[in-house]
């Protein structure tokens, strides 16, 4: 078992961003992958204009690499925003003006997997109000995703990095999953298992694995402490990802981890060349 059983693809929004964004897809190709992830690329818009949709389109084509994960919009992302969806005002219909945007580029490119983070919890607003709105929109989100044959992903972050954010344990983000299937009767919503922030959270990796595998539509990883690649952190990397498949857990992982002081293609070396491309 181990690294050889998984199917890994790499996050164009953390790694290789010191490229320009349509030149990502090549560069991860170059290093040896076909499948990719991306946080919505746009951060000033939820809406771009369709010469930027089609020119990522190509660039993805082009290299071809297969974007197998794409946020919706969730503010400014890396920066203080953590999501848009449960910000009353301006946020949220912002992230309703681009649910279908996201879910037809998702269609247009295969993409089956949408992920919808949370928001921050928002000084002087009733946090069940924001609760309310936010599955409001996760009902949305999970129409849409199932209009293009897609699953919706709901992800915990860690609550040292994003404090203002609710879902900063396992628990709380199964809850939304079941929240959100309940209303809407289509069972797609799943739980994105991000390693790396559980671990910040200080939560029992295996248990979580043990107890929430089969609600699990998305495994992300780095290693802790630094968000790095596999190798510099201390955690059983290895060892968990044989225990997600030991559970059933048989999707993609995203390595989502910061390349440190170096070139983003110098980054892989814990991964051997021939278990990069998609399977």
């Amino acid at each position: 078992m181990g690294y050889s059983d998984q199917r890994f693809d790499v996050n164009l929004s953390i790694l290789f961003t010191e490229l320009p964004l349509l030149e990502r897809p090549a560069a991860a190709a170059a290093a040896g992958f076909t499948a990719v992830e991306l946080w919505w690329p746009w951060i000033e818009t939820p809406t771009p204009a369709q010469a930027e949709l089609d020119a990522l389109k190509k660039a993805l084509d082009d290299a071809g690499t297969r974007l197998v994960g794409l946020n919706f919009y969730a503010g400014r992302l890396p920066g203080p925003d953590r999501g848009a969806l449960s910000l009353p005002g301006e946020e949220s219909d912002r992230f309703r003006a681009n649910i279908d945007v996201a879910a037809d580029f998702a269609a247009s490119v295969g993409c089956k997997a949408l992920n919808a983070l949370y928001g921050n919890r928002v000084e002087g607003v009733d946090p069940a109000v924001q609760d309310e709105l936010a599955l409001e929109n996760l009902v949305l989100a999970a129409r849409a995703a199932d209009r293009i044959g897609a699953t919706l992903l709901i992800e915990t972050l860690n609550d040292t990095e994003s404090p203002l954010y609710p879902l900063v344990s396992a628990p709380a983000g199964i809850e939304v999953v079941d929240r959100v299937n309940e209303a809407t009767g289509l069972g797609n919503a799943t739980f994105l298992l991000d390693l790396y922030h559980l671990s910040m959270n200080g939560e029992d990796l295996s248990q979580v694995i043990k107890a929430y595998a089969s609600k699990t539509g998305h495994v992300q990883i780095a290693d802790n402490p630094g968000r790095g690649a596999p190798g510099t952190g201390s955690l059983p990397l290895e060892r968990l990802l044989d225990e997600l498949t030991e559970a059933g857990y048989t999707g993609r992982v995203g390595l989502e981890y910061k390349p440190g002081d170096r070139p983003s293609a110098e980054a892989f070396g814990w991964l051997p060349a021939e278990l990069r491309p998609a399977r």
